[in-house]
């Protein structure tokens, strides 16, 4: 049997994946209801949020469209945050051949 899957806090998550400089515009993101989890809007910062989540969400003027692949540690540098997920909108038509 296995156990529960690893999940960690959507804003938490989102600030280690350098999508918002700070976790409380991540927070604020989120508790406004801009952020949506597998198709389903979310109000709470403190929903988990785990491997295989697609998120979506407003980012400077355009819809982000997320697949997340792995959990954050910490927030390192972009490239480090970069391998947590995959942009499934990539509008440079350099999509991850994980698709």
């Amino acid at each position: 049997m296995t156990g529960p899957r690893p999940t960690e806090r959507i804003d938490k998550w989102l600030w280690h994946a350098r999508f918002f400089k700070t976790r409380s515009l991540a927070t604020a993101e989120v508790a406004a209801g801009h952020v949506r989890l597998n198709g389903q809007k979310i109000a709470k910062p403190a929903h988990p949020v785990g491997e295989g989540d697609t998120l979506t969400f407003p980012q400077g003027g355009r819809i982000r469209l997320i697949r997340v692949l792995t959990l954050g540690a910490r927030r390192g540098p972009a490239s480090e945050a970069q391998a947590l997920y995959l942009d499934l909108d990539a509008t440079d038509g350099t999509r991850s051949p994980l698709e």
